[in-house]
């Protein structure tokens, strides 16, 4: 069959209809949603009509409520562990009918674990053996008031204040000395605080060349005491510290100067040896040292006696400061200190804070052993 052209034509109009066709389907389908459409508006919703309200009823305001004084704790609350080492040995020997050879026994161990020591506590019970002997002492009871009246007479020391000579030309010198962390620095820090509060002016003079930290720390607590303060070269001679620190304190008109030194190690001769020197430096100006305090830690034990022994041969130690109290159960290393050394001990530290460093009673303490 033979196509016409006409035919042709015609064809080929008629695809390119059905193609244009199926375009226009295929586009109508991928076309999005019409959006012109008008939309409704909202219905408008009235206004509930407003209803009255009551006034508010004024409330009256409460009366200040002063605060609660709150005492400071004494020194029998803060030393619930050395008084524990006791209590058990004490209350059994109240339990018994008489004074027998367990009597003896327990209170013998209490005492030893206490730090008490040996020679002390030999000493105390040969009394009591003695009295017991005489037919003067008979009861439990008896005993035990005996033993304390005791510990109470073997602490009878009669200078225990700070010392300070108020007719110096120049400054009074407090020198601090002990091996390193029993907590020497921070109760300089306290001691100063306590000082300025009495109305004295002071100098801190930081000693303890051999620990940065020793000096920063020194150098906090007597930015917070209004205290001047004199430090060193890291590794520098100590004892031109001091030395430094006595002059400007002479040349200002300082009443007081606490110095530092470096924790020195009581087996280490050489170390003493420049304590010794710290100390005739000090005095080479107008200044005196009129104390030598040992910081012990009492949670040391008899390890403090020892210390208290070699301190004592380097320098003329005049009293003790005993830190940590209230967390030690040998608080009985007071007795060793005192009766062996003869040194009293001056301070006490129970706590954390300034207040905390609290002049030494010898009666209360031993009556904070004894009360529950």
């Amino acid at each position: 069959m033979e196509w016409s052209i006409e035919w042709i034509f015609l064809l080929l109009a008629a695809l390119v209809v059905a193609f244009g066709f199926g375009v226009f389907v295929l586009n109508r389908r991928r076309a999005p949603a019409r959006t012109d459409r008008p939309i409704a508006p909202a219905p408008v919703r009235k206004p509930a009509p407003e209803t009255a309200v009551a006034p508010e009823t004024a409330v009256a305001p409460e009366p200040a409520v002063a605060p609660a004084v709150v005492p400071p704790a004494s020194l029998r609350d803060r030393m619930s562990k050395a008084r524990s080492t006791l209590a058990g040995a004490f209350a059994s020997v109240l339990g018994r009918s008489g004074i027998d050879t367990d009597t003896w026994d327990e209170l013998e161990e209490a005492l030893l674990r206490a730090d008490v020591g040996i020679g002390v506590t030999t000493g105390l019970l040969d009394d009591l053996r003695a009295q017991v002997a005489a037919d003067k002492i008979s009861e439990p009871d008896q005993l035990l008031a005996m033993l304390r009246s005791s510990m109470r007479s073997r602490l009878e020391i009669s200078e225990r204040g700070l010392r300070f000579d108020p007719d110096l030309d120049g400054p009074n010198i407090w020198m601090f000395v002990g091996v390193n962390g029993v907590g020497k620095t921070t109760t300089i820090g306290k001691v100063a605080a306590q000082q300025t509060a009495q109305g004295r002016t002071l100098l801190l003079a930081a000693g303890d060349t051999f620990r940065a930290a020793a000096a920063e720390q020194l150098q906090t607590w007597a930015e917070r005491a209004g205290a001047e303060f004199v430090r060193g070269a890291e590794g520098g001679d100590p004892s031109s510290v001091i030395f430094d620190g006595v002059e400007r304190a002479s040349a200002r008109g300082i009443d007081l100067v606490l110095a530092d030194t470096a924790g020195r190690l009581h087996t280490k001769t050489n170390l003493m040896e420049e304590l010794r020197k710290v100390r005739r430096v000090a005095e080479k100006g107008t200044g005196r040292v009129t104390e030598t305090l040992l910081v012990i830690d009492a949670t040391t034990g008899q390890n403090g006696l020892v210390q208290a022994r070699e301190f004592a041969e380097v320098t003329d130690v005049t009293g003790v400061v005993l830190t940590k109290l209230d967390g030690s159960a040998k608080g009985g290393i007071v007795f060793a200190i005192e009766t062996e050394m003869g040194i009293p001990v001056k301070l006490v530290g129970v706590g954390e804070t300034a207040a905390d460093l609290i002049a030494f009673d010898p009666a209360e303490f031993v009556d904070a052993l004894f009360e529950s």
